[in-house]
Formats: structure tokens, sequence, C-alpha cells
């Protein structure tokens, strides 16, 4: 695996990153090239969970051509972060989730998702690694990757900046790309830096306030499971390498 200040070159991957342990981060699936996928199945990936609604989940004219067996060995899982068009939801974050801001809301209204994510992530770990994404990778995986990293134990600056090298990845997208709506744009780094300052603040205080592993066993997971999420999330990497 290639790495570059923890980005990951998996051929066609987009925004990817390497969050913490044996999980990583990404957007659509459907970037990735028939190479992508063999690479990150080499790089010890088993299982990818989708964080995307059924509906999103859908290859465009522009994606790669993969045949099914390029992913052949590692298992896709849907395990949405929030049920699509909650009135109660949208009337927070308008048609979809976009700011650290809101991520409160999502851990309050829907709690059981969340911890079907992690769920997720506990079947998942002894099989290998594990790649989260949602569409831009930007914010439900900015949610859940937060959520892995303070259970993981990781300072309140590495939580900023994981959230904000996402963010500056899915903008580079945009300008090189194109936004794919008129709620996206690309940002120059003058508009960029204070907002990401901001931003990655605000996923700092959502962790830090929510404490997610008293959250996550409130809410029905059970210890044995999450004793699971926490040895994939701080094993070192060398050490959950498949051969």
């Amino acid at each position: 695996m290639s790495t570059r200040h923890g980005s990951v070159d998996w051929e066609g991957a987009v925004n990817a990153w390497h969050v913490s342990g044996g999980i990583y981060r990404m957007g659509r699936r459907e970037w990735l090239t028939e190479a992508g996928w063999r690479q990150a199945f080499d790089d010890g990936v088993r299982t990818v969970i989708d964080l995307r609604n059924a509906g999103e989940a859908r290859r465009r004219d522009t994606d790669p051509a993969v045949g099914a067996a390029a992913w052949a060995g590692i298992e896709v899982v849907f395990a949405p972060t929030e049920e699509p068009g909650d009135p109660r939801f949208t009337a927070v974050t308008g048609p979809y989730l976009n700011d650290p801001a809101h991520y409160p809301e999502n851990a309050r209204l829907f709690p059981d998702k969340l911890v079907g994510v992690f769920r997720a992530l506990a079947v998942a770990a002894p099989k290998g690694h594990v790649v989260l994404h949602c569409a831009a990778g930007r914010d439900r995986s900015g949610l859940v990757a937060a959520m892995v990293q303070d259970l993981a134990g990781h300072s309140d600056h590495a939580i900023a900046d994981g959230y904000r090298q996402a963010a500056r990845g899915i903008n580079e997208r945009y300008r090189t790309h194109g936004p794919p709506h008129d709620r996206e744009r690309y940002l120059p780094e003058a508009d960029l830096a204070p907002l990401l300052e901001e931003r990655g603040l605000a996923v700092v205080a959502f962790v830090r306030n929510l404490d997610t592993r008293a959250f996550l066993l409130a809410h029905g997971l059970q210890v044995a499971e999450l004793e699971d999420v926490l040895a994939l999330s701080t094993a070192p990497a060398d050490t959950m390498r498949l051969m």
C-alpha cells in the first residue's frame, strides 16, 4: 500500500484515507477500478461498509466498468447512518448531512443506525481490514471515523485533522472534476481554511461530548462487539495484513 500522510493510493479511489488500525475511509466505491479493488484486497481489505442509503448505491456513466470478479473476496455490507428523508433530520441538515455541527443530531435521532455500523465493524474485524465509505468520503464517513478515532484514543488534533484532510480531499475532486450538484462547490484556500478550522473543532466537540464507548453500549452494542472493534481499530497495520 502506498500512502502519503495517511492517504491511500488504490487506483480510482477518491478521498481514501487510513483512519486507525485496520480501518480506512473513502468516497464512493464505484470510483475504484478493477486494479484498485485488487490493490485493496492485497492490502488486507476484506469488508467494505457502505454508509449510504440504498437509493444512492448505483453506478454512474462516468464510473469505470468493473466486473464482480474484481472484488471477489471482499464483502460489501450496507449500514446506513440515517433514515433517508426523515423530516426531523432534514429540518436541521437540509437534503443531506454536510456539516459536523449536525453530527450530534444524527446520533440523537439514529442511535440504532450508528450501533449497526459498529456491529458491522465487529463482524468484519476477524476477517481483515475494513473500508468505510459514503458518497464524498467526508461527513457520514467522517462521523463514523471520528467515533472510531475516539475509541482508539486519538488526540483532539488527530481527530480534527482526519476530518480536515478528507474535506480537503473532496474539495480537490471538485476542483478537477466539478461538484456533483449545485449544493456543493469548489472552495479556494482563502474560503476553505477558516471553514475547516471551525468544522474540525466541531468534530472533536461531537465525539468528546458523545463519549463513543458509553454511547454505543447504552444503545445496544455488546461489550464483546466493542472489544472486536477496538481490536480492529488499534491493531498495528503490519499485524492486520492477511497473507
